[in-house]
């Protein structure tokens, strides 16, 4: 089920169990160079830090290369015109949780398929999935509609979602943070 409503105010924040899980990059990035801290994961730590919420990471099992951004989005661009699922590290019981929040960067209109493979492992029923991504220039650029198809049974806060630019994310963080804040406030999500 998808909704463009603000989650209602009858619900308190501080019952609702809530997650931030994320993909991002580091390393050689475009428009921002070398970066040791991934877009996504500045913005994942801001609505962590503003909800109250516990974090997870997705974490490919083979990496993306960090030293040469072209042979990065070759890599990624095979697994996205071959529909791969590369495996992940790791898990998360998102079962635990009532809102997740999940953040990637916008690859060619597509999450990075790594964030596919560790949501088509989860059932969503019931679940508030609200998204985020970073990018640089391309906007939501329709993953959020994405995300939602295969979250089934999750009420996807579609047309909702917050993107970033990634140089705004590494180098601008107080506009960034400011971003966050008021984009969780219209959702009812400030603490």
């Amino acid at each position: 089920m998808n909704t463009n409503t603000k989650l209602s105010q009858n619900n308190s924040n501080e019952d609702l169990k809530k997650l931030v899980v994320f993909f991002s990059h580091t390393g050689e990035n475009y428009n921002v160079g070398y970066i040791e801290k991934g877009n996504t994961h500045i913005i994942a730590d801001m609505i962590a830090d503003a909800t109250g919420a516990d974090i997870f990471e997705i974490v490919p099992e083979k990496g993306y290369p960090k030293d040469d951004y072209n042979e990065c989005i070759e890599i990624a661009k095979k697994e996205l015109q071959s529909d791969a699922r590369p495996a992940v590290k790791g898990d998360i019981n998102i079962e635990d949780y009532d809102v997740v929040f999940i953040g990637y960067p916008n690859w060619w209109g597509n999450p990075p398929m790594c964030v596919y493979t560790f949501i088509e492992k989860h059932d969503w029923n019931g679940k508030t999935v609200i998204l985020f991504i970073t990018h640089e220039g391309s906007g939501m650029g329709g993953t959020d509609r994405k995300i939602a198809s295969v979250c089934e049974g999750a009420n996807t806060l579609t047309g909702k979602g917050l993107a970033v630019q990634g140089k705004v994310a590494q180098e601008n963080q107080v506009s960034a943070r400011k971003s966050v804040d008021s984009w969780l406030e219209r959702l009812g999500f400030k603490n």
